[in-house]
């Protein structure tokens, strides 16, 4: 599958070294709004993994090259002050949705660490990546990228269970950083 990742971060790049891991042709790109027009329109499946204030610039710079394609929603919907940006009558997921709204946008990997994005773990064990989508196909699509790098990929349900995984992820956010329990961290669906 070739994958274009938009955001050459922590978060990107792990992402990205998973993808190429498991055998797909994966792009990436920063800050660089003709490369990422460029990516957008290259690629099957296309990767946000931006700040949450960037993401509107984004979803304008790729525009119509998403129509009909799957958009991972990666992003925290946080401030710059580390709050939670949105509460639960919506999510940045559901936001972006309606800027693309040809898109097959997805919810996914928000509530996991980079530092086991590429494997899947930390500490040993497996991680559990919750997937929320509207379109079953490409919500499926999303769930095996993360089966791919390693994670235990459930699915969460609709888009509209990114109101759920935003907060999650930023409670984990604070476990790790603002409790001390620091970045090798995370969450197990224990069935």
């Amino acid at each position: 599958m070739r994958i274009s990742v938009i955001g050459d971060g922590n978060v990107g790049s792990a992402l990205a070294r998973g993808f190429e891991k498991a055998g797909h042709t994966v792009s990436t790109v920063g800050n660089d709004q003709a490369r990422i027009k460029e990516l957008a329109a290259s690629g099957e499946v296309i990767v946000l993994a931006v700040p949450f204030g960037a993401l509107e610039q984004v979803a304008a710079t790729i525009g119509n090259a998403a129509d009909g394609k799957v958009v991972v929603d990666v992003t925290n919907a946080l401030t710059p002050d580390f709050k939670l940006a949105l509460g639960h009558t919506t999510s940045g997921a559901e936001e972006l949705q309606k800027k693309l709204p040809n898109a097959k946008v997805v919810k996914g990997f928000n509530t996991v660490f980079s530092s086991a994005m590429e494997t899947g773990q930390n500490t040993g064990t497996q991680l559990t990546a919750f997937i929320a989508g509207d379109d079953t196909e490409a919500k499926n699509t999303v769930i095996e990228l993360a089966k791919g790098n390693g994670l235990d990929a459930v699915d969460a349900g609709p888009l509209a269970n990114a109101r759920l995984l935003e907060p999650m992820a930023f409670l984990q956010i604070q476990l790790g950083f603002m409790f001390g329990h620091g970045p090798n961290i995370g969450f197990k669906l224990v069935r």
